[in-house]
Formats: C-alpha cells, structure tokens, sequence
C-alpha cells in the first residue's frame, strides 16, 4: 500500500484498512451540534434527557456520523483523487454516544470499480465502523467514494 497522501483510483484495492485518530465527545459538542441539527431534548437538554430511553443525553445520531466523516477525512487519503460521493448506504447507529466517549473509525476498501462511461473516475466503496473507547461499535456505514484515474484509462 502506497503510504501517500495522494491516493487515486489505481492505488486502491479491496482490503486496504486504514485507522483514524480519536476524538473525545464533550457534553458541550453534543448540546452544540444538537441545537443547529437536531434539536431533540435527549440532545440539548441534560435534566430531560435523564427521563429519556437513553437514560441521559446522547449524541445526534448525526452528529456520530459527522465525527466519523470528519476522522475519516483527516486521513487525507486522496486530496486531489476524490470527486465527491454518490452516497452512503447501510447506515446503522448501534449504540448511544454520551459525553465523555472517545470515538475511533476504522475503514476497509471493500470494492473498487472504474467507470464504464467516465474513463477518468471510479467509485471506491468503503465499509466504516467507528468505536467507543470501550471497543463497543456506535456506528457502521458503507460509503461511495467517487475517485479520480491519475490518467484515464
């Protein structure tokens, strides 16, 4: 695996893994986040949220996958390969993030596939699985990654 920050179509196979860094989530980020995106009281407010299924306040299902993203990008795997994204699928949000948790995000290639009508791209498909400190899983996702050739094939 080339150890470059500068990953196109043809540098990716199934397989690859990579791991983020970590990041803690602070009552204030998830109260932040809530109150912009997804203002329920078990988001934005500690007290109400004691009274809630979660038993306390958790983080926006949301916000998890935006903290994954985040880490993921922080990766810069591909600054001038990557196009955009096509999507996301089998989105699943296992278990409550709360204050204090520390989020990690592995992810593997699991399917490269250049374009039939666009010589010049790809689409990388890569499963994403974000844990708590505890090793528990918080989230999982299969995302589309449209990625440049260095030259058209």
């Amino acid at each position: 695996m080339p150890n470059s920050p500068d990953l196109y179509l043809e540098d990716i196979r199934p397989g690859l893994r990579f791991d983020t860094r970590s990041e803690t989530i602070t009552e204030a980020d998830i109260i932040d986040f809530a109150e912009r995106f997804d203002p329920q009281y078990f988001h934005v407010d500690p007290e109400a949220a004691k009274g809630s299924a979660f038993g306390g306040l958790v983080a926006s299902g949301l916000h998890t996958l935006s903290v994954t993203m985040r880490l993921f990008f922080d990766l810069k795997l591909w600054p001038n390969g990557i196009i955009g994204s096509p999507g996301m699928n089998e989105v699943r949000w296992t278990r409550p993030v709360k204050p204090g948790d520390t989020l990690t995000s592995s992810l593997e290639v699991v399917a490269v596939k250049p374009s039939r009508s666009k010589p010049d791209r790809g689409v990388v498909t890569t499963s994403h699985e974000t844990v708590n400190q505890n090793g528990e899983t918080v989230f999982t996702a299969l995302c589309l990654h449209m990625v440049r050739r260095r030259s058209p094939a």
